[in-house]
């Protein structure tokens, strides 16, 4: 548990020292890409300058992923030996905590709160999680006639380029870094421009574990040129990316100009939460419906940013959300108090009141929020806003906005209600709030969604899949079928 005082914690961010040079072979890289400012939303000031990498630091990383994999031991260790470092990632994770929750809160403008207690909780259980794994993967010999033996053996795929978002740095990060990591594969890793500091911090701890130079190599830098070049590499061969469908749609096309990489992509989503007359508590269905919407600033995939609620209840469960949204409190994230913090920047603070201001445009009713707060600070917050009365087809229904705003919409029937939850070209996940349990698994069924809540959100550990169906992405993160995406399958077929 944090314990610290605002005042503390001030003083701690500001003895901070986190490295600003990519970490590749194991080994601090200043490149010759020149450096960009990193810039705290919580205040807008600069916090450092860190490397920026060109194509020919991303080849370098490569390389040195390449050879960890091709010549050195990592893929030929026992799988036993690289779970201990693995949990021993976590262990190091765990025993600095409090600075790298510090880290993300300073990059991406998350309530410090919320960095220790579920970004950290969720970093140092996924290394954890695979490494107990590690060794628990097992091959298969099917059944064949007497004179022949078959073998199917799962193989690490071999160099990893990981692109990972900053609205989750380090969970997003360990969910491509630690199943690569456990089957035997190397990794680049490239985090956000917006977050870079606390995946170059992981870099530094997965060394400090063990990890042999190379295995994990982080770059720095922007999409079009760090990402793109990750993305065209011919020695990369396998890309997991978490982010927007238009960037993902790029990888695809990077994939077809390269070497045929396999892609792999958790992408965007406009996750509707239905609440039905039934639900066994409207106040916590209302409640859950606030927390999911404002919880990270918004600023989240599966965020449940379409509520859909019965027409004879809308107007009750609305006002509870309205009210929830006029009490909470928004603020410094470094503030244990805060319950909201800053959004990523300025820019993306600028893009999401474009939506707020299609909304009222498009004839929308806005019940709460709508506008910048606390612009004294230089950071870049938001009101918690709510919007009803919501048309399907106006943007605010059909485009993700990634941000603290919730559009409601009314049914009066449960064929409307799925008909309005699926009408997206985006399928990640959907929420469901009912006492009967056919209705549950009926409308669960029916919804395209790869993860349906039902009478929460938000909820699971590491033992489940996660992902998207349609334009949400394709493959799975955590749970044992994320190994799927880095290993091959060989068949060895032997005539006795």
């Amino acid at each position: 548990m944090l314990n610290a005082t605002h005042e503390e914690l001030l003083r701690r961010a500001k003895d901070l020292d986190p490295p600003t040079q990519h970490h590749i072979d194991g080994r601090s890289e200043a490149g010759d890409g020149g450096s960009f400012a990193v810039v705290s939303p919580r205040d807008g000031q600069h916090l450092v300058r860190v490397a920026d990498a060109r194509e020919a630091e991303v080849d370098l990383a490569v390389a040195a992923a390449r050879r960890a994999f091709d010549t050195g031991p990592w893929p030929r260790l026992a799988p036993a030996e690289r779970g201990r470092v693995l949990q021993r990632i976590a262990d190091l994770l765990e025993e600095r905590r409090e600075e790298l929750a510090l880290t993300v809160s300073l990059e991406m403008g998350k309530p410090i709160t919320d960095a220790y207690a579920i970004e950290l909780r969720a970093a140092i259980n996924t290394f954890r999680w695979y490494g107990q794994l590690a060794d628990k993967l097992t091959d298969e010999s099917p059944h064949t006639a007497p004179d022949s033996l078959a073998l199917i053996t799962r193989e690490p795929a071999g160099v990893v380029g990981a692109v990972v978002p900053w609205n989750f740095p380090l969970t997003l990060a360990g969910w491509k870094v630690a199943p690569a990591l456990a089957t035997g594969c190397t990794v680049v890793l490239k985090p956000s421009e917006n977050s870079p500091l606390s995946a170059l911090l992981l870099g530094r701890i997965a060394t400090e574990a063990g990890l042999p130079p190379g295995v994990l190599n982080v770059v720095t830098g922007d999409g079009p040129v760090a990402g793109r070049a990750l993305g065209l590499h011919p020695d990369v061969d396998v890309l997991a990316f978490t982010g927007s469908t238009a960037v993902g749609r790029h990888f695809l096309r990077y994939a077809a100009d390269s070497n045929l990489k396999r892609v792999w992509l958790e992408l965007g989503g406009k996750s509707p939460n239905i609440i039905l007359p039934d639900a066994p508590d409207l106040e916590k269905a209302a409640a859950t419906a606030a927390w999911g919407i404002f919880f990270n600033q918004g600023e989240m995939c599966t965020a449940p940013s379409r509520l859909l609620v019965h027409s004879s209840i809308a107007e009750q469960v609305t006002e509870a959300v309205v009210a929830r949204a006029r009490e909470l409190r928004v603020g410094d994230p470094l503030d244990p108090a805060t319950e909201m913090g800053a959004l990523v920047g300025d820019s993306h603070l600028a893009r999401v009141l474009e939506h707020v201001a299609s909304g009222l445009e498009e004839g929308a009713r806005l019940r709460a929020g709508g506008g910048r707060t606390l612009p004294e600070t230089g950071g870049s917050y938001l009101r918690p806003t709510v919007f009803d009365r919501v048309d399907p087809g106006m943007r605010l229904a059909r485009e993700e906005i990634f941000g603290p705003v919730l559009s409601v919409l009314a049914f009066d029937d449960l064929d409307e209600a799925v008909r309005l939850a699926n009408a997206t070209e985006y399928g990640l996940a959907a929420g469901l709030w009912t006492s009967d349990l056919s209705t549950a698994h009926q409308v669960s069924r029916a919804l395209k969604a790869g993860t349906v809540w039902v009478n929460c959100y938000e909820e699971g550990d590491l033992t489940v899949p996660f992902g998207g169906m349609k334009q949400s992405g394709n493959g799975r993160d955590k749970s044992a079928h994320a190994i799927d995406k880095y290993t091959e399958l060989k068949t060895t077929w032997i005539q006795l």
